[in-house]
């Protein structure tokens, strides 16, 4: 067998072995690449966030940050452990830190569990739930292993191109995450597709309720950033996010799932 025939037939063995699941929307994805090859480039990443920006520390909006973080982390790690998949989370090194930066609104959780909130966010939060909102959707890009689906398919199309052209090259994957997470040459965080955004949606719904937060804010926290945006430049929080519109429709259409995690917390609490 030649080599372009062989390195075809890894391609599509690759392919078949690297679907993943999301447990809480089921959607499928490509994911081929560990925790342990992805969260030291990101963690590094991290720490030159940490070492460029000025973070708030002991002041009540940081202490906020860290409480709706941890709440929503130890939900995300509980509904793991029951459902037997507690292993998807090794490596993760939790953190939640408020960036001083009132112009941005944004917030993102790297890979491993590295949450930033830029303090032009909280105004249109407004309060506990509506941070939970985005603390919620955040989290699930990282749980539900978005970045290493972006990485994947970069990695993909790169071995596309050898299988076309008979040539084989080992730094493949870690050219795909330096793509993401290029050490030498500033920050670049990921930027989602769609696809990804509304399974965060839906997920981190999910997520806020489990942890005890009304998933009925939602739509109102969406409609106020709507409302904040007005007839600016688009955040980047939502440069690459559904229609706005849509977005709010599409929320509400699995809320009665939501709600079912939510009373269920609030039994368990009762109890």
């Amino acid at each position: 067998m030649n080599s372009k025939k062989c390195l075809l037939l890894s391609l599509v063995s690759l392919l078949t072995v690297a679907c993943a699941t999301n447990p809480l929307t089921g959607r499928k994805s490509l994911n081929f690449v560990s925790n342990s090859q992805l969260l030291p480039s990101s963690f590094q990443q991290y720490q030159e966030v940490l070492s460029s920006n000025k973070i708030i520390t002991g002041t009540p909006q940081a202490r906020q940050v860290e409480e709706v973080g941890n709440r929503i982390k130890k939900a995300a790690e509980d509904y793991y452990r029951s459902i037997g998949k507690s292993s998807a989370l090794n490596g993760y090194q939790w953190q939640f830190v408020l960036i001083d930066d009132p112009k941005t609104v944004n917030a993102w959780c790297m890979p491993g569990g590295k949450v930033a909130v830029y303090s032009g966010i909280l105004p249109i939060c407004k309060d506990d739930t509506g941070l939970a909102v985005v603390l919620g959707h955040e989290i699930a890009h990282a749980l539900a292993g978005h970045g290493a689906e972006k990485i994947s398919q970069s990695y993909i199309s790169e071995i596309g191109g050898q299988v076309l052209g008979g040539v084989t090259n080992n730094q493949a994957l870690r050219s795909a995450i330096n793509q993401y997470y290029p050490v030498a040459s500033g920050i670049t965080l990921l930027r989602y597709g769609r696809k990804q955004e509304s399974d965060a949606d839906e997920m981190g719904l999910y997520i806020m309720a489990m942890a005890g937060y009304d998933p009925r804010q939602a739509p109102l926290f969406w409609q106020r950033m709507i409302d904040a945006t007005g007839s600016t430049d688009t955040p980047e929080f939502l440069s690459t996010h559904p229609n706005p519109q849509n977005r709010i429709a599409d929320i509400n259409k699995i809320m009665p799932k939501a709600l079912q995690y939510y009373q269920a917390y609030q039994a368990y609490k009762a109890n």
